[in-house]
């Protein structure tokens, strides 16, 4: 059982920058890759970047890549994500999940999302 809650979405002009995060909760064993989902309206959830158990290794989606950094602290049970240089076309609804790897949309633990709106 894994509980997810994000946190840090907002309004933010285009060029600028924000840091999502996620604060997760895990009873019982098990390996989680995290990672981030968004959702624009009209459009299906589509992958943004992930991160395994470990920390060790990270993937992005290519619109998002140099642009978008995916990190984890263990200690504190959270995930980042930071943000740089955002486009209008990343105005979105931002999940978080947990899951096998690689993390897939329709299957894994979700949080209950935070709102990006990126303006000019």
């Amino acid at each position: 059982q894994v509980q997810l809650v994000e946190s840090g979405g907002g309004l933010v002009q285009t060029g600028g920058s924000l840091r999502l995060s996620c604060t997760y909760s895990i009873v019982g064993s098990g390996l989680y890759a995290m990672g981030w989902f968004r959702q624009a309206p009209g459009k299906e959830r589509e992958f943004v970047a992930q991160i395994s158990d470990s920390g060790d290794y990270t993937t992005y989606a290519d619109s998002v890549k140099g642009r978008f950094t995916i990190s984890k602290d263990h200690a504190r049970k959270m995930i980042s994500l930071q943000m740089n240089s955002l486009k209008s076309e990343d105005t979105a609804t931002y999940f978080c999940t947990a899951g096998p790897w690689p993390l897939r949309s329709n299957r894994g633990y979700w949080g209950q999302g935070t709102h990006v709106t990126v303006s000019s």
